[in-house]
């Protein structure tokens, strides 16, 4: 598909009342910019919570650290997975205001949820015991609730705030997204320092309580665009009409694709179609058997031809998020173990991301003035690398240097742990920086990809593949935990079994992720080239 929208689509946007939006009056700069303001304060409470989970999991519920960290993976991959079902919602039935504003809601009483039952002594589990079975349904209903309302954030926000802007104008969609991914990054920043001050120094009830509020303030400004916001409306099921046309191509498969190129060649509809695109695609032609019998239109065509387009590069991105879920799990627990100490300052494991953030936010200006003066040039080398693939294709490979690097820091610190020694904290910072790098580049690249290269009457569905991947790496991470354990369990002693890390063997699972990593990073150029 082409990165520009047609011209048709332009008239396809309402203002708040349903008229027909008007380009002096609604959308613009302004309220995109709302969008990422909001997104300060929702990836703040998301990431406070989520980093520090597993350490509540493990000092207030008592569940073994195994079990924990596989409940924070599962909780987060549900998060990102749910940004799929939003998506789908946002486009075929609600707007994206009205799925945020809900999504918001629900968000905010799973956190009430979760408040309440770090208050209530009844209904925390007495010290050594694990929660009984009302107390863990407490637990469960508002982290889920919790993440059934990240996940319609997720899908909603970005693409909405993208709505808000000229989509003729492809290096202000990349902008968009650029600082979009700058306010994920400063909610994180404050999640990593000072939300983890107050749940070291305060502890989790007033953690709990400044999420209610932040939230709450979150949804209160997004909700203060309402007459400055212009809205797309719905335009029914896109799996419905992408289902219509693999069932057409599947019953007319014995069709001539000669005699169809023919028909493309007469049918004016097709002609506007592939005027839009430039030319006719190559690729997945089978799907041009679908206009045999009339019964879908050159347009559903290439929607389903576009969104199957973007399958291969999805899939190649989730192992990297599978190496980014170590971060709220193993390599909290390794840095529990390690020294922390500054001076008479004890740093928490938690806000070793400060650094990569920093970075992080500090690239992105450094990373615009450079595009603005060799980067909007498209034929050149240095115009290609700020071109999405090539930055995924980064992000990949930088994912598998990240865990060869946290191997060899595992191995270091489980022999100085066998001398009695302790190493510094200040080892993970290698590790926790490269992988905060290859999200940058991979999770910036996802959202500017799929949203540029996605069907107009599926946006969020297409935007929400990049949160769909985080899920599936988290879950992923799970799953691969679950297949080590039981598979060397058979030969001796699990690799991630129990609870002390200096019996375990991290710095094996480290190094498979590392291999898988780089075998990922190959299939990745593959498809990236063939897209």
């Amino acid at each position: 598909m082409d990165t520009e929208m047609r011209a048709d689509e332009r008239d396809e946007f309402v203002d708040w009342k349903g008229r027909k939006a008007k380009s002096e009056e609604h959308g613009g700069i302004r309220p995109a910019s709302l969008t990422c303001v909001v997104e300060v304060l929702e990836n703040m409470v998301f990431l406070s919570n989520a980093t520090n989970f597993v350490a509540y999991f493990i000092g207030t519920m008592h569940y073994p650290t195994a079990v924990a960290a596989n409940m924070v993976t599962n909780f987060m991959g549900t998060s990102f997975l749910l940004t799929i079902f939003a998506g789908f919602i946002s486009d075929s039935f609600l707007t994206r205001f009205t799925t945020f504003v809900v999504s918001c809601a629900v968000e905010l009483l799973g956190l009430i949820i979760l408040t309440i039952q770090a208050h209530s002594k009844s209904l925390q589990p007495p010290i050594h015991r694990t929660p009984s079975k009302s107390q863990a349904a407490v637990l469960y209903f508002g982290l889920y609730a919790m993440a059934t309302g990240v996940g319609g954030i997720k899908a909603s926000l970005p693409t909405h705030g993208a709505d808000q802007l000229d989509h003729r104008n492809q290096r202000l969609i990349s902008t968009f997204f650029n600082w979009f991914f700058f306010s994920l990054c400063t909610g994180g920043l404050v999640s990593a320092t000072v939300m983890v001050w107050v749940e070291e120094n305060l502890g989790w009830r007033w953690s709990f309580k400044i999420s209610v509020v932040a939230l709450f303030l979150a949804l209160a400004i997004f909700v203060s665009g309402l007459r400055l916001y212009r809205y797309k409306l719905p335009q029914g099921s896109a799996f419905a009409r992408i289902f219509k046309v693999l069932a057409s191509a599947a019953r007319n498969r014995k069709a001539s694709l000669a005699e169809e190129d023919r028909r493309i060649g007469v049918n004016s509809e097709v002609n506007n179609t592939l005027a839009a695109n430039g030319r006719h695609p190559e690729k997945f032609r089978f799907l041009d058997k679908a206009l045999a019998d009339g019964t879908v239109s050159a347009s559903e065509v290439e929607e389903t031809r576009a969104f199957i387009g973007l399958i291969p590069i999805f899939a190649s991105t989730i192992l990297m998020n599978c190496c980014l879920a170590q971060l709220q799990t193993f390599s909290v627990e390794q840095g529990a173990m390690m020294d922390r100490r500054i001076r008479n300052f004890q740093i928490p494991t938690q806000s070793l991301t400060v650094l990569p953030l920093i970075i992080m936010l500090a690239s992105i200006p450094i990373y615009e003035r450079f595009r603005s003066t060799v980067g909007d040039k498209p034929r050149t080398r240095s115009g290609r690398i700020f071109e999405p693939l090539p930055r995924i294709g980064l992000g990949l490979a930088l994912a598998s240097g990240s865990m060869a690097i946290a191997a060899a820091v595992e191995v270091k610190r489980r022999r100085a742990a066998a001398d009695g020694a302790v190493l510094s904290v200040f080892w993970l910072s290698w590790q926790y920086l490269l992988l905060g790098v290859s999200d940058m580049f991979t999770l910036g690249g996802m959202l500017e990809f799929f949203y540029s290269r996605a069907p107009g009457r599926m946006r969020s569905v297409c935007t929400a593949l990049a949160w769909c991947s985080t899920s599936m790496g988290f879950f992923l991470s799970s799953a691969l935990v679950s297949a080590i354990n039981s598979a060397t369990g058979r030969y001796g002693r699990e690799w991630l079994g129990g609870s002390d890390l200096n019996r375990a063997r991290l710095d094996l699972y480290y190094a498979v992720l590392c291999v898988l990593s780089f075998l990922n990073f190959l299939n990745y150029i593959f498809w990236a080239k063939r897209y």
